[in-house]
């Protein structure tokens, strides 16, 4: 039987098609221009739309795309209200979450359903801050462990091959996991934003100090929990002050090789006026996977920003080979993050990140997700996080 969170999940996968299809509309209108005019094999692409009988059979086309559309938003809108509410399901949590890494920086600008907003969770269910709080008020000095996830992932996906980092860290260390859903296709300076502002409200909720604050972020994860820690350094946040640890599981500091081949597809496109029309469909891949071409963490677009001061940060790569290994399997790394971008090494020594010897690790034999369940990574995460938190920060 459907439920009202079926609708709002369907009606938003409806208004996505019919956003695509007028893209498309679009795409071949364009094209058809182009040859009308037939330019020169290079040079810029046609930015005029067609015109007469021809132009107006694509408005016709667009205007019966819209026409679909709103009739499919009335026909859910009419039953919506009056559905028992219900719950999603993990994999359709999965499935929205990967949506939302490519495209959901224009479902939160274009007011799509499907757009997640930025919640803390716990055993697959969103909790607010007092709820966190309860939650350890029995503790003397509560150790919070927040987790943050990468690109197109949600919370639950930290369970992998039956383990997940933040239960057994709360079952070993007594650390409580509080996960981060969010929309992972929104710029990266602005999921850091937000996450700041999680943050101050989640640690002023406490009636006591906090004896750890840890982020575990892995991926783009990892990236977010930096530009909330730049963001809150300027704004003099609190919770920055109880900040005692940030891990990263193969972030790409020094950005992505697939995002950028992405870009110089792009690029190559755009070179000739008769394929610049394709290139479109490839720009409107999301903000935040844009983001991940030079691992950009600030809304002043690409530059250096330095790990946080006070804080002990960690920072763990892979490589998908077995020792020995030559420079390619560096450079290929985990399959998507190479090892200079997961240690935050840079060829300018300016632009280096300053993880001390014996905060860095690399695991061998294992891909980008195997760093949410291969043993070893665990044995490392828990090593680290034996330690006393600030009181070894150099």
């Amino acid at each position: 039987m459907l439920n009202r969170t079926d609708v709002v999940e369907l009606r938003g996968v409806g208004r996505m098609l019919v956003d695509a299809t007028a893209g498309v509309v679009d795409v071949v209108e364009r094209m058809h221009r182009t040859v009308q005019e037939v330019p020169w094999p290079l040079g810029t692409a046609t930015r005029t739309t067609t015109r007469g009988l021809t132009g107006f059979v694509y408005r016709g086309l667009r205007g019966g795309v819209r026409l679909a559309g709103w009739g499919l938003e009335s026909t859910f809108g009419a039953f919506e209200g009056r559905l028992p509410s219900g719950a999603s399901t993990p994999s359709r949590e999965a499935f929205i979450s990967a949506l939302n890494g490519v495209y959901g920086d224009q479902f939160a600008r274009t007011g799509n359903p499907l757009a997640i907003p930025m919640t803390l969770r716990r055993d697959g269910a969103t909790v607010d801050v007092a709820d966190v709080a309860a939650l350890v008020s029995a503790r003397r000095r509560p150790k919070l462990l927040v987790l943050l996830h990468g690109l197109c992932m949600s919370d639950g996906q930290w369970t992998r091959e039956g383990h997940d980092h933040g239960a057994a860290l709360a079952a070993d260390l007594g650390y409580l996991p509080i996960c981060v859903r969010y929309n992972s296709g929104l710029p990266i300076a602005q999921n850091g934003v937000l996450l700041a502002d999680r943050l101050n409200a989640l640690v002023a909720a406490f009636p006591r100090p906090l004896d750890e604050l840890v982020i575990l972020g892995h991926s783009m994860g990892g990236l977010v929990a930096r530009s909330a820690c730049a963001i809150a350094a300027e704004r003099r946040d609190e919770w920055l002050a109880s900040l005692t640890r940030l891990v990263f599981l193969g972030t790409p500091h020094g950005g992505a090789p697939l995002e950028r081949a992405g870009r110089g597809l792009e690029f190559l496109l755009n070179v000739t006026p008769y394929s610049a029309p394709i290139a479109r469909l490839g720009h409107a891949r999301s903000a935040g996977i844009k983001d991940l071409r030079r691992g950009t963490v600030t809304t002043a677009g690409h530059r250096f920003v330095p790990l946080p001061d006070g804080v002990a940060c960690y920072a763990i790569a892979a490589m998908l080979g077995a020792p020995p290994h030559g420079l390619g399997d560096r450079l290929i790394g985990d399959g998507l993050v190479p090892v200079r971008s997961a240690l935050g090494q840079a060829r300018d020594e300016a632009a280096t990140l300053r993880f001390a010897a014996e905060r860095q690790w690399v695991g061998h034999g294992m891909g980008h997700l195997d760093l949410l369940s291969r043993p070893e990574v665990y044995a490392k995460l828990r090593t680290w996080m034996s330690t006393r938190g600030r009181a070894d920060t150099v």
